[in-house]
């Protein structure tokens, strides 16, 4: 599947964050991230097509069922589904 990487000072786990480039919630939680200055992934689904859109949304079927956005799964064990920076920053131990 396609995705974009975001270089950050601070290697806080592996972020991956399904997006849609349309999304005000996603943007911000991409901002956010930014400002945390930590390292992520992220794909915007709605810009995906075949194999690569299939892909992305099994994969956020499995860690949210509702497939709403931004669903963001953190180290491959647990996600966060919205924007809820507090919760990010408690999961990320920062």
């Amino acid at each position: 599947m396609k995705k974009e990487h975001v270089a950050g000072q601070k290697k806080a786990g592996d972020i991956m964050m399904y997006a849609l480039s349309t999304c005000i919630w996603c943007r911000r939680t991409k901002e956010f991230l930014d400002r945390l200055g930590v390292e992520y992934y992220y794909a915007d689904v709605d810009m995906l097509e075949g194999e690569d859109r299939e892909k992305a949304e099994a994969e956020i079927e499995k860690w949210n069922p509702a497939g709403s956005f931004p669903t963001i799964v953190l180290n491959n064990s647990e996600c966060v589904v919205g924007y809820k920076p507090e919760d990010l920053k408690a999961k990320l131990g920062l």
